[in-house]
């Protein structure tokens, strides 16, 4: 564990040189956020000047106790100068991303849409802020290798990387299945990636499955109801 969590503290360390910012409230559990430019994000989206939500998490018995707001108020702040403030959510609740029903109360709106379920949300907060987008790259949802399974991952997570390239390797080569890595290293790559979740990220014969991050039991989920 200690080897996942020094390759997600690295991976911070190279993103504050970009204006990445990571703000945790004062508690044991996970109550925290990270915000950064758009421009230097990892997501492959077009909103010039505003803030991007990296990452938005409030968990169990810290969630409706306000610690949502204190955090969200922390980027409103540090956005004040800027055209507005984007989010990346699921059409519904999805794991390891934000839930749309926090934004939806901010006044945030819907400003564009990827397959299969991804949505772009923003809040503007200049009369004359331009309306995000994701760049067409991350539309339609499909890879370019087209034989089993594609992973692409960033240490944004600590846990990518073991589920990526233990777990998922062995449960993929007990069912005879080829599975290609793509570790996202460059902003550059994440920025140009297939799906508009760079974290991780799971194709199947080139089309996406997934952003959950697959041991045992999810991938035979997944992968089932990409077969059937």
């Amino acid at each position: 564990m200690q080897g996942r969590v020094r390759s997600k503290k690295k991976w911070l360390t190279n993103q504050f040189k970009h204006g990445f910012i990571f703000k945790k409230l004062d508690v044991r559990g996970k109550v925290f956020i990270e915000y950064v430019p758009a421009e230097n994000g990892w997501l492959p989206i077009d909103a010039p000047n505003y803030m991007l939500i990296n990452c938005f998490w409030v968990s169990g018995k810290y969630k409706g106790n306000g610690h949502g707001k204190k955090l969200y108020h922390e980027c409103v702040s540090d956005a004040n100068n800027m055209n507005g403030i984007v989010v990346v959510v699921g059409n519904k609740k999805q794991p390891f991303m934000s839930d749309k029903k926090f934004f939806q109360k901010q006044n945030f709106k819907l400003c564009d849409t990827a397959k299969p379920y991804f949505e772009l949300w923003y809040k503007p907060l200049k009369k004359d802020a331009p309306v995000p987008k994701f760049k067409e790259c991350a539309k339609n949802a499909e890879c370019d290798y087209k034989d089993g399974l594609s992973v692409y991952y960033t240490n944004a997570c600590p846990f990518t990387e073991y589920y990526v390239n233990t777990e998922l390797k062995r449960v993929a080569r007990e069912k005879g299945i080829n599975i290609k890595v793509k570790k996202l290293r460059t902003m550059e790559q994440a920025q140009n990636h297939f799906v508009p979740h760079t974290l991780h990220s799971v194709f199947y014969n080139g089309k996406f499955v997934t952003q959950h991050i697959l041991n045992e039991k999810n991938f035979n989920k997944f992968i089932a109801i990409e077969d059937s």
